[in-house]
């Protein structure tokens, strides 16, 4: 199965945002997945360092539009690119090209991605698949949301997305998921 995993760019080697990361790229490709992310930096970087380190498969979803502004290139576990011109184009592969979903603690990007999956599935313009969230940073991120403006999100809408505190219950919702 391809399994995105989204996450932020900030942490560094060393930090336990990053190790965390590291982790559940070793942990999937120990499970026998693919594993895409965004190809960059910070939890990008370390979860595909530990997917390649355990022998797992990395696509890195990369785009001209990012390197620009960056001036970052694809981390060296990154097995095979899949290169877009657009960050638009790179949002929608990262989403249409996976089984399953992850999102690791992140920021505005992070957030897009995870609200841009969760919509398309709602709206149904992709089938649905596991989205799961990780960490007590998304939990109270949308928590709040659905307290505060929860009668703009149908009760039922809410079931595409499952939260996990830490990467080992992620991991057990995935299989919970594809066991069904």
């Amino acid at each position: 199965m391809r399994v995105t995993v989204f996450g932020g760019s900030q942490p560094p080697p060393g930090n336990g945002f990053y190790q965390d990361a590291m982790c559940l790229g070793a942990m999937l490709a120990r499970e026998g997945h693919e594993v895409l992310t965004g190809g960059y930096i910070g939890s990008m970087e370390a979860v595909s360092r530990g997917a390649a380190e355990a022998g797992g498969h990395v696509i890195g979803v990369t785009c001209q539009q990012i390197e620009d502004w960056r001036k970052v290139s694809p981390n060296h576990w990154v097995h095979e690119e899949w290169r877009y011109a657009t960050l638009r184009e790179r949002l929608h592969a990262l989403i249409d090209g996976c089984d399953a979903a992850l999102a690791l603690p992140g920021g505005a990007g992070t957030l897009v991605e995870i609200s841009l999956m969760w919509n398309e599935m709602i709206v149904q313009s992709i089938p649905t698949r596991p989205l799961i969230v990780i960490g007590p940073g998304w939990k109270t991120t949308f928590t709040q949301l659905l307290d505060s403006l929860g009668e703009f999100v149908a009760e039922h809408d809410r079931r595409f997305l499952t939260f996990a505190p830490d990467v080992d219950a992620a991991i057990a919702e995935l299989r919970r998921h594809t066991a069904a």
